[in-house]
């Protein structure tokens, strides 16, 4: 897959791979919140109101057609009653943080 990925979108560490995988880690988000919002019934309406947003920014949220505010999406997540977890690789020392 390593090959294929550097064949196609150019290896890790250059511009056009960088920006291909924060497109696909937003498109990540943009799914999770959707299936989120689906298994609390929430319309994207609702949503936007608990959160105090414009049903549009859900909706281009959920899209992943905005570079959101990261306040803004952990507002969401709160609003959703979703535990969000994430972690961080020093890459040159393979030490990895979770939080």
């Amino acid at each position: 897959m390593d090959e294929i990925m550097d064949k196609h979108i150019g290896p890790i560490g250059t511009p056009k791979r960088d920006a291909f995988e924060e497109e696909l880690r937003l498109d990540l988000l943009g799914k999770a919140i959707k299936e989120a919002r689906l298994q609390r019934n929430l319309t994207q309406q609702q949503l936007g109101e608990l959160v105090g947003v414009q049903k549009a920014q859900i909706s281009k949220l959920e899209n992943s057609l905005t570079d959101a505010r990261f306040d803004t999406v952990m507002k969401v997540f709160k609003a959703l009653n979703a535990k969000v977890s994430f972690s961080v690789e020093l890459l040159n020392q393979g030490v990895q943080l979770v939080r």
